[in-house]
């Protein structure tokens, strides 16, 4: 399996993961009062992160142009998470999976687009 395979899937679940957190871990629930968001903003964060890992994984097996629409929300996301991070002020350390999920989804952006034009 290639990097590009790798990483696809890895952000796919990985936000599989989130998506599911938002709506049901009391953690994450308070994780997003501590961000300052409500009710609404969690869910909505869920959603998107759920539509993202799913329009990852069903691009992944049939189209790329879903990889690439699903990897280019979900660095939109994960920029306005590092945002949030940094707006409140947590350390390098606890935005750095913002960041980084960021980066990763950017990479597959990338990659996509280059699969789609050539």
């Amino acid at each position: 399996m290639d990097e590009l395979a790798i990483l696809t899937l890895f952000s796919s679940f990985s936000f599989l993961f989130f998506g599911f957190g938002c709506f049901f871990s009391p953690r994450m629930t308070l994780e997003f009062i501590r961000y300052g968001l409500n009710k609404q903003e969690r869910w909505l964060t869920g959603v998107l992160q759920l539509m993202g890992s799913v329009g990852l994984l069903f691009g992944f097996f049939f189209n790329p142009l879903l990889c690439l629409i699903s990897s280019t929300g979900l660095f939109l996301l994960m920029l306005l998470g590092l945002r949030v991070r940094i707006k409140i002020r947590d350390s390098v350390l606890q935005s750095a999976p913002a960041l980084i999920y960021a980066l990763i989804n950017l990479y597959l952006a990338i990659h996509y687009t280059a699969i789609i034009l050539l």
